[in-house]
This record gives C-alpha cells, structure tokens and sequence, in this order.
C-alpha cells in the first residue's frame, strides 16, 4: 500500500486523485460541484462531492467491492454510477482480506552507523533511559487519592516552588477514576498496575511520589512486590493518606517531599545523545479523507527515518488497524510476531461482540463527515503512520518496550486511553496526525500535531504544530514533510515546545484502559 501512496505525488495539482491502479474511487482534493468535469477525468460529477470525499471513477454494481489503495473498503449497497458520491450511503462494511502471510514482506533496514545518527539534547537519567522533559509527578494509585495529590501540586504553585528551580518543566499530578472495586489478582489491575508503573519509572519524570489512600484494591506494596523498589531514592518515594493521618497531613508531608525532589530535578542538564533514545508514540485522531494521504504516510516516512537512526516507532489502536492488519503481520519479522497480531484481532472481535458492539462502529461521526466510510478505509490510512520498516515486536497495553524498531502496542483506538499506555511503554515524544482538528497535549511527553489539511491547519493555527496539507496543496513532497516531521522530532526531544505545551495542555490526558466488572 505504501507503494501506492507515493504514486500520487505526480497528481497534486488535480481535483481527483486516484491512489491505486486498482481502485474503482477517488478522493477529492477540492470541492466539486455537480456538473462538473474533474481535471484528468473523463467524467461528469453527477453529485456535489464535498472535499475529502469519494466518487466513482467506474461503474460499481450492488454488491461490488469499493476498492481504495489498492484494497477493500467496502461493499456497495446499491448500484453507483460513475461520478456519484460514494459514502455512508451507498457503502457498508464488508469481508475484508484475512489470508494473513506472516513475514511475506519483510525487507533489510538500512541502519545507520552509531556515528552517522541523528542526535537530540536529552536527560541521561542513572537508569540509562533518556528523557526529552524534566518533570515531577504525583502518582496516584487510586481515584481517593487524587484531590489530595491535585492539592499538593496547587499549593506548590501558590507557593512560588516552582520559580526557585527553572530547569524543572512542571510538577504532574497524574489522577485518574479507578483502582479499587476490582479482583486484586485480575489482568485489569496487572494492565492498571503496569501502566502506573510505566509511568513512575518513565524518564521525563526526575523523580515521583506515589499516592494512595491505603484500603483501596491497587495497593501500592502491590504494586512493588511486582516490580521492585527502584535503587535510585531520589527517583521514587510513596505515601497513603491514611498512614500520613488525613488530608492536610499528607498535603504537608507532600510538600517537603516535593521541595527535596525539586531541587534533585534542577540539578539535571541536558546533553547530546543519540536519536536512538527516542520511542516515538504514532497517534491519529480526528482523522479525515486526506490523513491517509498526507499526514500518515509523512508520518510514516518520519518514523522510518527514526527506526534507520536506531530508534523506536510505536503503532497502537489496534480497533484502527482493522482491516489493514494483514499488511503489517507481512512485515512481522518473526511468525511469533505476525501471530501476537492476529490473536490481537480475533481478541478484539470477541470483545466487541460481548459488550455488542461492532468493529465498525468505528469511525465517529466526525471521521465521516471528514471522509472515512468504513474502519476498513480509516484503518487503512492509519497504518500508513508505521511507515514501511519490518514489524519487529508485539506488546501488551502499557507494557515496557525493549525492542527497537517498528513495534505495535495494543489499546483502544480511544486516543487519551492509547497514548496513556504508549507513554506508559516508554514512548518519550508522541506525534498526533489529525484532520478534522485536535487539541491533545499530554505530560510527561509532548505532543507534536499535525494536520492533513491547510484549512484545518490555518483554522486551529495555535494548535496545530506541522502542515502535511502542503502535500495536497502540491507545495511539498511527502518525503519533504516526512523529513520536516522527523526533525520536529529531534527539536521537541531537545526542548522546543509544542504548541500543546505552550497551551499548557497535558495535566487530564492520563486515562487507563478499564476493562473489567465494577465491583
């Protein structure tokens, strides 16, 4: 499919553009109007089709596969003519291709040399992982816990803590809404716990205190007996309320762990390091009809170049790789890696239907009025972000990521609940593609958006960090946007801040997957 993408360099100053040989669609790349003649076509439109839409480009028979790069979207519920809209109306979910060949399109990494490698300005923290911020966290580990930890870090900034310490970016109090009415011994709290510890052990973070209440089912000692007390004392530190003696002590408590911390986490410089210490969060939301023409592909292309400079991309929200999971277990580099993927998907069908749901009730409202028909057809854009490398590893939700390379991480396709496990995994930087518009901003890791399209991108101009609508607009290559993004990455790793930071976005995007009975 990749191959497909890059064909449509050489149409960017048309109104259609057909993106595979195959396809019986294209997408419109401006409005047009009924009675219109798209440029290159021999074809009168015979509806209005709004920009990052389909119509026809042949004539397609009730029952017909819509073929879109190459590949299935969808069936056609009735017959469509040529020059007719082709949407929600006229098109459902269909059979998609299952004949899964693990490793049929496994290729050779051009590596670069470690001399060659791209470097950044990180933190070199005593574990040896690198941080790209310099923040202190209140962690908590139960919902009961969390005004106390947002009260500590509120009477910290009445006091003027932060003013005295300037190399620390902020304090974090990370809250959430469960971590108790749960079996103790169930995967829901080992997914809760290791994403809690993802995040307390995750190198933009100097040092963290964790928070509880004291009865709750996610006990902290829990917590420790799986993982282990880190060796470092500055790094970690914990309390519950109930041992401190109700809220104001532990506010107080908080505060003289938090003045030590402080002063720990302003003591640490950044230096140059390799860009192989980036672990790269792939993210869209809001996605559009031009995201998988523009943003993820630029995006894929930017994460092949940080795997070459031995790096990590992370690809998750497994329910939007639906469809299009195929291709990545072809580059599954072992059969073990391309069957964790699959089991992945037969999972998430079960897991659907039990709660009645449907893999298509995916995309939202706004995907469709962006374009997107079918999670087939936005799965299908969405892989474009993982780029073109071999898929190297297959990970649980909120698991730690060891191995370099193009990994998947599986989570929701429900973007604060999928970032908060990549982060948790490790992913240092995140990079967030939209089309329709999102405003996503997370601590401890920063968010770099980028847009697909110029009129979103000049219409939310404070919140988009990168314009992929240059592609469209013929201005750009998407190998220009590809590398432009990769060294956004670098910069941001080094300390530039995102459009999000400045906004000061990021204190409630940390959202654990919940998956279990309420209890």
């Amino acid at each position: 499919m990749q191959k497909a993408i890059h064909q449509y360099k050489k149409l960017m100053h048309h109104t259609l553009l057909k993106l595979h040989k195959n396809d019986n669609v294209a997408v419109a790349l401006q409005a047009i109007n009924i009675g219109e003649k798209p440029q290159s076509f021999d074809f009168i439109a015979q509806e209005n089709i709004p920009n990052g839409h389909k119509t026809a480009i042949k004539p397609i028979k009730m029952g017909d596969n819509i073929i879109k790069y190459g590949q299935i979207i969808g069936a056609a519920t009735q017959d469509i003519n040529i020059g007719a809209h082709v949407h929600t109306h006229n098109v459902s979910m269909s059979l998609h291709y299952r004949d899964y060949q693990s490793g049929k399109n496994i290729q050779k990494t051009d590596y670069l040399l470690e001399n060659e490698r791209a470097v950044f300005q990180g933190y070199k923290r005593p574990d040896g992982k690198i941080g790209t911020r310099n923040y202190v966290g209140i962690i908590t580990s139960v919902n009961c816990s969390a005004s106390a930890a947002k009260m500590i870090a509120l009477e910290a900034e009445k006091r003027g803590l932060l003013e005295k310490y300037p190399h620390v970016d902020g304090i974090v109090p990370i809250t959430h809404g469960t971590g108790c009415g749960v079996a103790n011994d169930s995967e829901p709290i080992a997914k809760l716990q290791r994403v809690i510890w993802g995040y307390a052990m995750h190198p933009n973070f100097a040092s963290v205190m964790m928070l509880g209440l004291g009865c709750e089912s996610n006990q902290i000692s829990f917590i420790l007996d799986a993982y282990g007390m880190p060796l470092q004392k500055e790094k970690f530190n914990y309390y519950t309320i109930q041992q401190l003696g109700g809220t104001r002590k532990t506010v107080e408590q908080g505060l003289i762990w938090l003045e030590a911390a402080l002063q720990y986490a302003n003591e640490q410089k950044r230096e140059s390091v390799s860009a192989s210490h980036i672990t790269l969060a792939l993210q869209c939301g809001g996605s559009d009809g031009y995201s998988g023409i523009t943003a993820n592909p630029a995006l894929g292309y930017a994460a092949d170049l940080l795997v070459k400079n031995g790096g990590t991309a992370v690809l998750a929200e497994t329910p939007e790789i639906y469809g299009a999971e195929h291709l990545l277990v072809e580059r599954a580099e072992t059969a073990e890696t391309g069957e964790k993927l699959i089991d992945l998907i037969n999972w998430w069908e079960d897991y659907t239907q039990k709660h009645d749901g449907a893999m298509n009730n995916n995309p939202s409202p706004g995907n469709k009025a962006g374009g997107l028909t079918t999670i087939l057809e936005k799965s299908l854009g969405a892989v474009a972000k993982g780029g073109t490398t071999n898929l190297t590893a297959v990970y649980k939700y909120g698991e730690i990521i060891t191995k370099k390379g193009f990994v998947f991480m599986d989570s929701p396709g429900y973007d604060p609940v999928s970032i908060t496990g990549e982060v948790a995994s490790g992913c240092n930087v995140i990079c967030f593609t939209t089309g329709r518009g999102s405003c996503y901003g997370n601590k401890p890791s920063p968010s770099i958006k980028i847009a697909s399209n110029t009129k979103m991108y000049q219409h939310m101009i404070e919140d988009m960090d990168i314009n992929a609508g240059t592609i469209i607009d013929g201005e750009e290559t998407l190998e220009d946007v590809g590398k432009k993004i990769f060294d956004e990455i670098l910069d941001v790793a080094s300390g530039k801040r995102t459009l999000s930071e400045q906004l000061n976005i990021g204190d409630a995007e940390f959202v654990p997957w919940q998956t279990y009975a309420q209890m």
